[in-house]
């Protein structure tokens, strides 16, 4: 009987421990993709959408190094644009998207759906660059953004392929079973976007679509000089939205899902939260679009030194150049490199021993000479410890 009544604590243990682990720590990285499956001029909202999210995220705080550019086409070098080497997302033309620090990694006949396959699953060519790969881990909050045509479970691609709902969803399952994510965000503007996510079955997954089944995804407005329709509905006003977003906002997803008017959007906005453990109204925004982490501070060589080593701050004069006045000062000379040498068993005790020493009366030279003279004398007694016969001995 004993031993029925130890095995089912194991039980209860283990489940309890279970229960923990699925919710496992906070992610310490994140990573976003962004992809314009569309190429041809009239398809320009489709740049400016993925160009307008790319922006968003990198003022939230994500890196270019942690965000993946994809562009079928090159709208801001387009003959038919008016204003070369600029892309707007708005007819007012406040803002050029195509700026100083756009980072393209696909452009123009790289973006296919073998290439955004492989950058998922992280199945490159050893020729690659790192610039062109996702290299995302187990504590990596991934959002996924795709703007283009599609219908009914695909997506186009350059408008000669397309990519299935099924393919999506064996791609994240792929980068489940790799560990290549901790939560995935996915957000897809085109219509009938709500059917991509139809197959999904990876656990962590969230998945948002612009339009239902049967349903088109609009553009929003038509820029008389541009010449053709700059921005789509869904992702204006996903934009409208963050642009009163702060990077150390607490604002939710939950949020951002209550702000879709099916009246504006002209098509009812769906989602896939089954498969994704948080509760909508507590996962913050930023935990996708920006790059808002907990810093742990360890202990490091200057707190080191401040154990020993008394630094008195002072409020510099108008004359006074010098925002530190350390209490303690070393004269530099032979003799003091001679009496500076701690034996090889006292190691870090004997050097704050010696600080000791000589913090009553040494007044007049800088903190980096100290630890200069110090760590001077600590190599010498290192080395002489090592090589008794070294030249360097003392």
């Amino acid at each position: 009987m004993g031993s029925v009544t130890n095995l089912l604590a194991l039980l209860v243990l283990a489940l309890l421990a279970g229960g923990e682990a699925s919710e496992g720590p906070a992610h310490t990285n994140n990573w976003a993709v962004l992809v314009c499956t569309s190429r041809y001029w009239f398809n320009y909202r489709h740049m400016a959408n993925t160009l307008s999210l790319y922006r968003t995220v990198k003022r939230l705080g994500i890196p270019d190094d942690h965000i993946i550019l994809m562009l079928a086409d090159d709208m801001a070098c387009n003959a038919r644009n008016k204003y070369p080497a600029q892309v707007f997302n708005n007819e007012d033309h406040r803002l050029n998207l195509y700026g100083d620090n756009v980072e393209v990694d696909y452009r123009g006949y790289e973006v296919t759906v073998e290439n955004f396959l492989r950058l998922l699953t992280g199945r490159h060519d050893a020729a690659v660059p790192r610039s062109k790969r996702l290299i995302s881990d187990e504590n990596s909050n991934i959002l996924l953004y795709m703007t283009g045509h599609g219908g009914d479970q695909f997506l186009k691609f350059q408008d000669a392929e397309d990519i299935q709902s099924n393919d999506l969803a064996d791609a994240f399952a792929q980068m489940y079973e790799k560990k290549r994510y901790r939560e995935l965000l996915v957000m897809v503007d085109t219509c009938q976007a709500a059917t991509l996510h139809s197959q999904l079955y990876s656990p962590g997954v969230f998945a948002v679509g612009s339009s239902l089944k049967g349903e088109n995804s609009y553009s929003h407005h038509l820029d008389a000089d541009v010449g053709v329709t700059v921005v789509d509905r869904f992702t204006y006003y996903t934009l409208q939205f963050f642009e009163n977003l702060e990077i150390f906002s607490n604002t939710t997803l939950q949020s951002l899902l209550q702000t879709y008017n099916p009246k504006l959007l002209d098509s009812h906005i769906n989602y896939r939260s089954d498969l994704f453990a948080r509760p909508l109204d507590q996962v913050l925004l930023t935990d996708f679009f920006g790059s808002v982490m907990e810093v742990e501070h360890t202990k490091s060589s200057t707190q080191m030194y401040a154990e020993f080593v008394d630094v008195n701050v002072y409020e510099p004069g108008e004359d006074d150049i010098e925002l530190y006045k350390p209490s303690v000062n070393i004269p530099v000379n032979e003799e003091t490199i001679a009496d500076l040498k701690p034996s090889p068993e006292q190691g870090i005790e004997g050097l704050i021993s010696i600080a000791g020493m000589f913090q009553s009366d040494l007044n007049n030279y800088d903190l980096p000479v100290v630890i200069g003279v110090l760590g001077l004398a600590f190599a010498v007694s290192l080395v002489s410890s090592i090589y008794p016969y070294s030249p360097f001995k003392i």
